[in-house]
């Protein structure tokens, strides 16, 4: 789905955006750590302090309404570098399974912070890649 010049804009990047939306439409948009596998992008939840009664608002707002949108950009003080590539899907909750760990796994070896988290029991969000778009420049640095 993505091409192989907007997989290495994806990939080089170290954050991106997650935007969800409740039931409503309300917007949520944070910034999260990520990996990219072949048709999934895959963003953990992980043990930095955050309450434990309720899910996290991202996981609320995909239960309610599964589509979302992920970005990633580049800025540049020099505007003609400037670029973006979007991901849009459907998110699912991954609590278990194969997929689930090797998401973890592409997680870890991205994320050297990762190595000392116990992230196995934590849930991992798959937004499954419907649709790319991007613009500006994003060939590699």
């Amino acid at each position: 789905m993505l091409t192989e010049q907007q997989r290495r804009f994806v990939e080089a990047r170290r954050v991106g955006h997650l935007a969800t939306a409740d039931a409503a439409g309300a917007p949520h948009v944070i910034p999260v750590c990520f990996a990219l596998g072949d048709a999934s992008l895959y963003i953990t939840i992980d043990e930095k302090p955050k309450r434990r009664d309720i899910p996290m608002k991202r996981v609320r707002n995909l239960l309610e309404n599964p589509q979302a949108s992920f970005i990633v950009d580049r800025w540049d003080e020099d505007w003609r570098r400037l670029g973006w590539v979007m991901l849009r899907g459907r998110g699912d909750i991954l609590q278990e399974g194969a997929e689930h760990d090797a998401a973890q796994r592409l997680l870890i070896a991205r994320y050297p912070q990762y190595r000392a988290m116990q992230l196995a029991g934590f849930p991992v969000i798959g937004l499954r890649i419907v649709r790319v778009s991007h613009w500006g420049e994003i060939a590699p640095e």
